[in-house]
This record gives structure tokens, sequence and C-alpha cells, in this order.
């Protein structure tokens, strides 16, 4: 789900021929350095939780108050190992293909995270007291929250100050990659705004991959039951939802109109899909199952709801678009793209209209 062909930045081993430019390298280092500390302090917290417990009854398994605060502590580590990786990734393609649109887009996801982060410190602490009235802790005299706090207060506070920095440094990238499309000569501006509007579109693509993912981790960690017929079902969503995904990226480009109309029936079902999952977090007979992680579930839940809204907006946008000349222009070989950026580094200066006079910056 490529949203730009790589520019002259993407030069270099395995595309980081950007690390070599100054703000570029920044943005990636801010991600990089993020990601190695919050993912420390987690790792620490995990240990020190699963050293804590005591060893889990067989018989135990079955009873949602005592197994489900046991999960939480995995289910968070999952999800940010999952989440740091995955956004170093996207981090990576928006950098190598000079795509604003995107590192805009990682800078609202890693905000996101914050407030995921910032949610857990109480579903931890909930956690906490909740298998120490179970009888779950080895020491139940010992106070371990005293012990992880400060590392869970610290996550979110670095996140914070991460995103701060992400957001300036973005700006930067802003006007390092308008550069390039300064040394562009007649643009075309219509066909800037639909390549725009179909960079928007991809980028959603790939954040509705993290959130519904994210999403889907976490009830598949916490919900206890494995036969029931609604873990089968959640399971075989996740190939199903990379399909269309990938799918949905394909038929925009190539421009076809019926596939595109079967994507948003999907895309309809996935909004279905999330808020049947959101209801049920909330129904008197599953609450207890999914109490652990309630608050983080369903701020991840209402965030893809939203997301979904905003991918069939942009695609309807984006099939209003089709048969206007932009598949001629994302087919072109890399070398004619090269010769001509104009497509390549499309920016939110780009949808400014076009001066009247022509000029060359050497």
């Amino acid at each position: 789900m490529n949203g730009s062909r790589p520019s002259s930045g993407a030069s270099g081993p395995f595309g980081f021929g950007f690390m070599g430019v100054k703000w570029p390298r920044i943005f990636f280092l801010i991600a990089l350095v993020q990601a190695i500390i919050c993912l420390a302090f987690e790792c620490y917290v995990f240990w020190k939780f699963q050293t804590s417990l005591t060893d889990q009854d067989t018989q135990e398994t079955t009873d949602a108050n005592t197994d489900s605060p046991r999960r939480i502590i995995p289910t968070f580590l999952t999800l940010f190992i999952f989440g740091f990786l995955y956004e170093l990734v996207v981090v990576w393609d928006a950098l190598r293909a000079k795509n604003t649109i995107q590192v805009i887009g990682v800078c609202i996801a890693n905000l996101a995270l914050m407030v995921y982060t910032a949610i857990q410190v109480e579903q931890i602490e909930e956690a906490l007291g909740q298998l120490k009235d179970n009888g779950s802790l080895k020491n139940p005299q010992d106070n371990m929250w005293a012990d992880v706090k400060p590392y869970l207060v610290a996550i979110p506070c670095i996140l914070g100050f991460c995103t701060i920095a992400m957001a300036f440094t973005a700006w930067k990238l802003y006007q390092v990659f308008a550069w390039d499309i300064l040394k562009t000569i007649g643009a075309d501006y219509r066909m800037k705004k639909r390549f725009l509007h179909y960079q928007i579109y991809i980028a959603l693509l790939k954040f509705d991959f993290f959130f519904f993912l994210g999403f889907t981790v976490q009830f598949l960690v916490i919900v206890t039951l494995k036969t029931d017929t609604e873990f089968g079902l959640t399971i075989a969503a996740v190939p199903i939802t990379i399909a269309i995904l990938l799918l949905a990226a394909w038929f925009t480009r190539i421009e076809n109109k019926i596939g595109m109309s079967i994507v948003i029936v999907c895309y309809l079902g996935g909004l279905t899909y999330f808020l049947y999952k959101l209801v049920r977090i909330y129904q008197p007979h599953t609450e207890q199952q999914y109490r652990a992680v309630r608050k983080s579930l369903t701020a991840f839940a209402v965030i893809t709801i939203i997301l979904i809204i905003c991918t069939i907006a942009n695609c309807i946008i984006c099939m209003r678009n089709f048969g206007a000349g932009l598949k001629n222009h994302l087919r072109k070989p890399s070398r004619d793209v090269e010769k001509n950026p104009d497509l390549n580094s499309i920016n939110l200066q780009d949808v400014k209209p076009q001066i009247a006079s022509r000029m060359t910056i050497d």
C-alpha cells in the first residue's frame, strides 16, 4: 500500500537514503528512541508483574474474575511491541516516499498511543487490586504498585514529549519536502489535488490496519473461552481484513469502480462489526470478561470507527476522481517520476493555486 513513488530521498540501502538529510533523520531517531525507552519500561513492568504472580491453577482459567486481570500486562506488552514496531515501519515508509500526509498521520497516531498509555495506568492499578483480593500475588504485603507506577506514568510523559518533538519536526519536513515541488515547472493544481486525496486514502488504510489489529490483539489475549465461536471469527477476520485493505489500495490505483464498490460494502461491514464489539464490551453477561481492558478496548474501537468513516468518505472522493488521468501518473516508471517529481511529494503546501508565472530553481 504505497501512497507515492519513492523520490531521490529514498536512495540508499533498504530505502534509508533519507538518513543523510537532517530533519528526516531527526524524525526517524525520535520514533526509534521513543520505541526503545517505552518498550524497555513495559518489559520491566511485565517482568515485575509475572514474577509476582502465584502459579495459576488449571481450574482458575475458567474464572474471568481471576484470569482476566492476569492477562492485562501481557496484553499491553504485546500491543506495544506491535504498535511501536509498526509505527517505525510507517515512519520509514513516509520518509522514504517524502509523504507529508503520512508524517502528519504518524504524529496523530503517536498522540493516540499517548492516550492509550495513560489509560493503562489506571487499568493496571485496578488489575493489581483484583489480583491481591483474589490471592493471586505471591507476597500480598509487597507494594508492587509503588515499584511499577513511576515507569507506567513515565511512558505517556515520554510519548507526549516525543509527540511535540515529532510535530515540530513534521513542520520542518513539510518545508523540506515542499522544496522538491518548487523545482517543478507547470504543475497541474487539479491533478495534485487528486493525488493528495489518493495519498490521504492510502495513509488511512495503513492506520486502519494498525488500529484494527491492535483491537484484535487485545481481544484475543483477554478472551478466556478459546472454543467460543466469536473467538474463531475474530481470528478469521485478521487475514480477511488484510486482504481487503490490500485490494482497496490496488483497486484505487487501477481505478476499478466495481472493486471499490465491493470494498465500500466491506467497510460498512467492518463498521457494523466494531459497533457490535463496542456494545458487547458493556453487555451485562460479557462485561466481566472485558473488565480488565474495557477502557482500552473502547478507545481502540471508537478510534477505529472514526477511521473507517473517514476512509469511506475518502474512498468515495477517490472514486469520483477516476478517469481524470491520475492513473497514468501512478503508472509512470520511476525514472520518469524522478524527472518530474510533481506527483511524488505532494503535501499540504501543494494544494494552493499555482502562480501564473513560471520559474526554475537550480
